[in-house]
């Protein structure tokens, strides 16, 4: 089973050389810690950074540079920094290869939940809709199941949508998975988790075909 780094690890092979992902909040932030060093790659924040780096060192953060979840963040040689309107004029046009959100549900559809539950206050949706709309390539970070154990990989979603028939591929504590026509194809498990927990935490239709490998993390 993997922690949250380790799913930011697993996600950090999805990208490659030259790409410019926008990294949303929570364990996708995590992903710049990972990317091979072979590889150049530019990490866009919605709050307007092109050129993130991993995260400063303790007693290295510098409060005015932030990510769109307010953490520090440190820059790499050649960022850039813009007002909001370039940033989303970005992520619209469609100059964003690959997005990385958290969520709190998904659908065997490709349906995203990621910025309301029913009752509890919020902001807005903010960027997430723009980015769901505007992205080619959608990776959604997230545990498998929710605090009570419950799946968050569902045949519906429950809660307000963010985005419709998006999402392309997920990586849970327990997974790796690819939306398909027929449901959640499973690729790979996590180190030391059997299909059948897979199976019994997902809610929606698990696709399984031939021997699935275990997750191989460095």
């Amino acid at each position: 089973m993997l922690d949250k780094n380790g799913i930011a690890k697993r996600i950090a092979k999805e990208v490659q050389d030259g790409y410019y992902v926008n990294l949303g909040i929570g364990i996708p932030t995590l992903v710049a810690n990972f990317v091979q060093d072979d590889i150049s790659v530019e990490f866009q924040s919605e709050n307007g950074v092109l050129g993130m780096g991993p995260f400063p060192f303790e007693g290295e953060e510098d409060a005015d540079i932030i990510n769109a979840g307010k953490q520090t963040i440190t820059t790499l040689p050649g960022a850039s920094f813009f007002d909001s309107a370039t940033s989303f004029g970005m992520i619209r046009g469609q100059h964003v290869d690959l997005t990385i959100l958290g969520a709190m549900e998904v659908s065997e559809t490709g349906d995203i939940a990621n910025w309301k539950i029913p009752g509890k206050m919020v902001k807005g949706m903010g960027g997430a809709m723009d980015l769901v709309a505007s992205a080619e390539n959608i990776i959604v970070a997230m545990m498998h199941t929710n605090r009570a154990g419950a799946s968050k990989l569902l045949k519906k979603c429950s809660l307000p949508l963010t985005g419709v028939s998006c999402v392309k591929k997920i990586v849970t504590n327990l997974a790796v998975l690819e939306v398909v026509p027929e449901g959640f194809l499973l690729l790979e498990r996590a180190p030391g988790v059997s299909i059948d927990e897979i199976q019994g935490a997902t809610e929606g239709t698990l696709v399984i075909e031939g021997d699935v490998p275990e997750m191989k993390i460095e």
